[in-house]
């Protein structure tokens, strides 16, 4: 009886954050940006201002690689490896799926 009540609580337990992360995901009323192409010239800019940007990071690749993505949508990197985000308003307010910021 133990072993079902316990198995019970486990599955509504996931039922209920899996559910939590789905409204909280789709609440937002702000729509998805749809991708964007990359200009004449916009891919070497930004291959040079990310790998500045991203000089210093711990992981490195990864950090190259979200702010490529950011780059490409919002067309301008932040100076310096950390910080200066107020330079990029695009940049700075882009967030995670977990409401944390996504570019680096």
């Amino acid at each position: 009886m133990k072993v079902f009540l316990t198995s019970l609580l486990l599955v509504s337990l996931l039922l209920c954050s899996s559910f939590f992360q789905c409204s909280v995901a789709y609440s937002k009323s702000e729509a998805p940006l749809p991708p964007v192409a990359p200009g004449p010239g916009l891919e070497g800019f930004c291959d040079a201002k990310c790998e500045g940007r991203c000089a210093e990071a711990g992981y490195e690749e990864r950090c190259k690689n979200y702010c490529m993505i950011c780059c490409r949508a919002c067309k301008c990197v932040p100076s310096g490896t950390y910080g200066n985000k107020s330079e990029c308003p695009c940049y700075r307010d882009k967030l995670n799926s977990k409401g944390n910021p996504k570019c680096p």
